[in-house]
């Protein structure tokens, strides 16, 4: 599932192409490409970070990424384990959740 440009113009280039091309060429094809983070470090830096702000709607994605770049589901909820400490009970239920149902789909 690695990131495939022009994924951001077909989610919503047709409202915010502005957005979609910041998305694919600045995040995606240079943030994301930048040698001195590992896209595997970069995984769990981005899943840490939404799963602290709550954000679900990013999370099966960036979670699915995360798998693919090497992050082990052990490692995935150990994250998240920590994280019921450091970023809220709620948040750490909530991504367990998210990350069940990645993982079931990841299986199959």
């Amino acid at each position: 599932m690695a990131y495939e440009k022009g994924t951001a113009h077909q989610a919503f280039g047709d409202v915010a192409p502005g957005l979609a091309d910041y998305t694919d060429n600045l995040l995606f094809d240079d943030v994301w490409k930048r040698p001195d983070l590992s896209p595997r470090d970069r995984s769990l830096v981005t899943i840490t970070t939404l799963i602290v702000l709550y954000r679900q709607n990013e999370l099966p994605y960036h979670l699915k990424l995360a798998l693919e770049n090497g992050v082990s589901r052990e490692e995935i909820i150990e994250t998240i384990t920590h994280l019921a400490f450091y970023g809220g009970w709620p948040v750490a239920a909530t991504a367990l959740n998210i990350a069940r149902k990645v993982f079931q789909d990841a299986s199959q």
